[in-house]
């Protein structure tokens, strides 16, 4: 079996904001019966792309683990799909991209759906996609919220991010965060180097020093195929010239 993931954002514009929040346990329930999905996420996201408290009840954003491309295939076809024909529909600006899993580890909430990740494909160079999730230490909360700020301003000065966005199950606790990067080797400068004065290298030794998380899960993957826009643009754009 050949996993493949994809990963949507959906903006609203403000008059359906409110039914777009209103409307959450029935786009939940409806993924439930997606032909070929194994694991979905329907998740709130912050304000632009930050990673700290505050929401954009306006913006949503979607993670699916699917069985196989084809079932994937399907559920983007708004011939045929009411989830993707209401993104269209009902939202002013829609995103699309699917991922080929590389490499993960951890859970979420009790579930590992890259479980099945046997025996990953090689990296072909090129733009890579990074999926972090935790579920934060109660008392873990006021360290990890304050240390949101510096590793925040660290991210966006890497040349090498081209997109990034905050998301989560609920306003604090349930963290995670998407982001795209021009290259493996951007990412890994970002995340691994030990220099003195990094914010991100201190926030993860920290973590696993004072035990934050309950609960974590890192996945990479391959992004390819990206349709629509975010924030006005396709990120994957800048990265190979056509975004696709």
């Amino acid at each position: 079996m050949s996993l493949v993931a994809s990963f949507h954002l959906t903006r609203y514009p403000p008059r359906r904001a409110g039914a777009a929040v209103a409307g959450l346990p029935a786009r939940r329930r409806a993924l439930r019966r997606v032909p070929g999905l194994r694991f979905a996420r329907e998740l709130g996201t912050g304000r632009g792309s930050a990673m700290g408290l505050g929401a954009d009840l306006r913006r949503w954003a979607t993670v699916l683990v699917w069985e196989e491309e084809a079932a994937l295939e399907a559920f983007l076809d708004r011939e045929t799909s009411p989830i993707a024909a209401r993104w269209h529909e009902d939202g002013e600006e829609t995103w699309s991209v699917r991922l080929r899993p590389l490499a993960a580890h951890g859970s979420w909430g009790g579930q590992a759906p890259f479980a099945d990740l046997a025996v990953p494909p090689p990296e072909r160079g090129g733009p890579v996609a990074v999926l972090t999730r935790a579920r934060l230490r109660l008392r873990s909360w006021p360290a990890f919220y304050r240390a949101v700020a510096p590793v925040e301003a660290e991210l966006h000065a890497s040349d090498e991010l081209l997109a990034s966005v905050g998301i989560g199950e609920a306003p604090v606790g349930l963290q995670a965060t998407f982001s795209l990067w021009r290259s493996a080797a951007g990412l890994e400068a970002f995340a691994y180097a030990t220099s003195p004065g990094r914010a991100h290298a201190d926030v993860v030794r920290r973590t696993r020093r004072e035990g934050w998380f309950a609960e974590e899960l890192f996945a990479r993957f391959e992004p390819y195929g990206s349709t629509g826009t975010w924030s006005g643009r396709d990120p994957l754009a800048r990265a190979d010239g056509n975004g696709s």
